[in-house]
This record gives C-alpha cells, structure tokens and sequence, in this order.
C-alpha cells in the first residue's frame, strides 16, 4: 500500500490558483476599464467646462471691449476686470487685466498666484486663447489667458491686439466632484466584479475539481489493491479522455495481476505437490541411507565415499523439501501459530545444544526465568536455528547470540558474527526466497529458504527481523518479538 503523501498547502492548490487567475483577471479588467472610461469621462468633463469658461469669457471680453479708452486708464482697466467677473453669477472667477506696465484684479490686492509665466508668455506671442490648468494645493484652477483685439468684420484670430490682456482663473471645485464621484463609482463596480469573479472561479473550479478528485480517490484505490476500480467518464473534453485512459489502463493492470496472481498460484501449488510427492521417496532414500551409512566401514573406500556422499545430498534434499514444504504452508495461509509461555533464555539454549553449536556460539541470555513470552516454541526454534547457522556458515567466529528485553514490551534477539559483513547491495534482498548475491554460486549448504522461512515466522508473532553491517565489522541480524505474557493463547493463522 501506497504512503499518503505529505498534503500540499492550500495556497497552491488547483482550486486557490483558480481562484487567484480569475480574481486577478476581474481585478485586471475593472481595473483597465475604470481607468479608460474614467479617462474619458475626466477628459468630457474639463473640456466641457473649459469650453463652457472660454465662450462665455469671450463673449463678456468682446461685449466690455468697446468701453475701453486708448491708451485705457488704470480706473477703466479696474471696471472692465470687475465687470468680466460678474459674467459669472456664482462669483467664482477672478480676473486680472493688463496693458503695459499697468494692472488691475476683480478683487482688490489679489495676487493672482495661479498666473504663470508661461501661460502669459503664450499670451505676448499670439492673440488666440490660450489655457492652463494650475494645481492650487487642494483643488485645481483653470487658468486662461487672452488678448483684446479691435473690432471688425475679420476674425478675432487675424484683428490686431489693442495692447489690453485679460486673465481669467477658475476653481474646479465642481469639476472635481464630478471626478471623484467617477472614482468612487468605479470603485463600488470593482467590488461586485471581484465577488463574482470569485464565483465564478469556485464553480470552474469545482467542476475541474470533481474529476481530478474521482481521479485522486480511484487511484488510491488501485494502489490499495482494488483493481477493479473504474472511473465514470462523462463529455468529450480532456478530463473524460483522461478518466478513459485510466479505466483502460485499470483495466490492462487487473488482467497483467490476474495473470501474474494465476501463475503464482499455480507455481505455488506445483511446488506444494512435488513437496508433497518427494517426501515418501526421500523417507525410503534416507531409510537406505541410514543401513548403508552403518555398513560404510566394512566397503572399500571408493564405496565408501560415494555412500556417504549420497546420504549427505539426500540430507539436503530432505531439508529442501521440508524448507519447500513449509513455505507452501505460509503461502496458503496453513501455517498456525501455538503459542507456549516460556522461559525464552532456555529455549535458545536448547536450540544451540540441539545442533551441537553450544561451544561455537558465545551466549549473553538472562538467568532463567529472567525473561518469559508466549511464542510457539518450535517456530522460536527455527528462527534462532536459521540466523545463527547462517552467521556459522557465511560468517566467521566468534559468533555471538545475545537475547534481552526492550522496554517490558519487546524480546530482542541478536546473532552477530565478525565476517566480512554482507554488501550493501544484498541487504535489501537477504530475506527474499532463493535470493544469491553471487550469480555465479549455483549451490549452497542451505536451501535458499532459510531467512525466508525465518522472516515469515517472526510476521506471525507480529514482530520485525532486520539485517544490518556493524561498523567493526560483521553482520547482525536482529529479532524483535513481542511480549504476550498476559494474553491468552490465540490460533493465528496466516
């Protein structure tokens, strides 16, 4: 079964990137078409105002012009500014007039702050009407600037200028508010535009979500090992491509397992029956064996030698087929556990005396009765046996067994041997039927089967066995079990 994987933050999930393009687009687009149209209508705004200040100030300077003396005097050009401010009922405009040296404000000693040199060098230069809009701290002034021409039947561009300049300032305060209006209501249009931006997003995301989500969950499926999951596929876009491709290559992997599944099986079960069918053979082989092994002394050596040599592979072949035997069992779900509470140190002890290794191994086990589990007795057996005449055979001495508690929950078996060590490129392999790290080696003492064997034993007391190198050197091989002491005995079978 597969790990879930470490969960992906929020922030870069498909539904919050979703969410984000699609905000930033609405945010994007209110943003450009507030500006543009607030551009605009800006721009409508002040020109019409601008237009509006030009004509009517035009109009009121060629009606006053006329009153005017030549040269005018500093009382008529003080008359004529009050008087083209009164044009404007509101009182807002302000208004300086000039010839030569002399001026005159609609207001008395309003410095005109507002006029700029450029604006009346523009004025000097030509008899069009010229403008500015001036930034007066907290609000903007319109500034404009014309000069007083003859009358005549000619257009007031070509007349001749009579000296006289009229400078006209205006607040824009309405304009302003007109503009800010603009802003404000843009502004509340922006909002609504990223509310429904986001719905609109949750809901894309939601129907591209729920596919990949189906997609997520099958997966998990087929990787838990129910391979007849399927997806429903639903339209013709690109996700229901993707849901028919994952349902056709379910279903190539639950046809490729079966297959695989049938074979086992059947290599299983084949395994189990030539077991089975070589034991009676093998029990008259070794009966036979037995008398000849007695008679060897009384043939001659060549005799001998061949007898014994027979009865040494018939040992092997033996042991073979139980080794087969038992893993046919584990295969099958067969094997049972009958678990025992004993004394642990002795039946390791019993284990080493049992195959005469008493003397080759160097023991550390508490004193009797020190440490006690419930384990199945024969199958404790056979784990010890395996692990340390595999560090006998492949090892080299002393080879030490070491048995002690964990924390009153685990019984922890060592074999340690001080070889070369296994290479790393084995270790991963060493519990694995069959399995040698020398392809070239097509024979061993053992059967191949004996960590298998010993792995799959220590499964059934729900413990773990590792293999590992010691960094003085040597191989160490240990056994976790756990401690059953107060449980009764149960019938496991795997």
């Amino acid at each position: 079964m597969l790990k879930d994987r470490v969960r992906v933050p929020q922030l870069r999930g498909l539904r919050m990137r979703l969410v984000v393009a699609f905000a930033l687009v609405a945010a994007l687009t209110a943003a450009t078409t507030g500006g543009l149209t607030f551009r605009e209508a800006r721009t409508g705004v002040l020109q019409q105002s601008q237009d509006t200040v030009i004509k009517l100030l035009r109009t009121q300077v060629d009606r006053l012009a006329p009153e005017l003396g030549v040269p005018p005097s500093e009382f008529e050009l003080r008359r004529f500014a009050a008087s083209v401010a009164d044009a404007e009922p509101a009182g807002t405009w302000r208004v300086l007039v000039a010839y030569g040296g002399l001026t005159a404000t609609s207001a008395p000693d309003d410095p005109f702050e507002e006029l700029t040199p450029a604006l009346r060098a523009a004025v000097d230069s030509s008899t069009a009407t010229v403008f500015q809009r001036v930034d007066s701290g907290d609000h903007t002034s319109l500034v404009v600037g014309m000069s007083v021409t003859f009358t005549g039947s000619t257009p007031a561009e070509t007349r001749p200028a009579s000296g006289v300049q009229v400078f006209l300032t205006v607040p824009q305060t309405t304009e302003q508010a007109y503009v800010d209006a603009l802003v404000t209501a843009v502004q509340r249009a922006t909002v609504p535009a990223l509310g429904l931006a986001v719905l609109l997003a949750l809901l894309a995301a939601r129907g591209v979500l729920r596919p990949v989500r189906a997609l997520r969950h099958a997966t998990r499926s087929i990787a838990e090992g129910r391979l007849d999951t399927r997806l429903a596929v639903d339209g013709s876009d690109e996700l229901a491509d993707l849901s028919h491709t994952f349902n056709e290559t379910a279903a190539a992997l639950e046809e490729s397992v079966a297959e695989l599944r049938g074979m086992e099986a059947r290599a299983r079960r084949f395994a189990a029956d030539v077991s089975h069918e070589l034991r009676t053979p093998l029990a008259a082989m070794s009966a036979v064996t037995d008398v000849l092994d007695e008679d060897a002394a009384h043939l001659d050596p060549d005799t001998a030698t061949a007898v014994r040599l027979i009865s040494e592979e018939t040992v092997k072949l033996a042991r073979l087929v139980d080794d087969l035997m038992e893993i046919s069992r584990f295969d099958a779900g067969a094997a049972v556990l009958h678990l025992d509470e004993i004394d642990l140190a002795e039946s390791l002890r019993r284990t080493l005396a049992a195959r005469g290794w008493t003397d080759l191994v160097d023991v550390r086990l508490p004193p009797p009765d020190a440490l006690r589990g419930r384990v199945d007795p024969r199958r404790l057996d056979v784990v010890v046996a395996n692990l340390v005449g595999n560090a006998l055979r492949h090892g080299a001495r002393p080879v030490r067994l070491r048995l002690y508690e964990d924390g009153e929950r685990f019984a922890v078996i060592e074999v340690l041997d001080s070889g070369p060590g296994i290479p790393d490129s084995v270790l991963p392999h060493v519990f694995e039927r069959f399995y040698k790290s020398d392809a070239a080696r097509t024979r061993t003492e053992g059967s191949g089967l004996g960590l298998a064997i010993t792995a799959e034993n220590v499964r059934m007391h729900g413990g773990t066995v590792r293999a590992a190198n010691r960094l003085e050197g040597g191989a160490v091989f240990t056994v976790e079990l756990p401690l059953r002491r107060d449980e009764s005995t149960p019938g496991s079978g795997q």
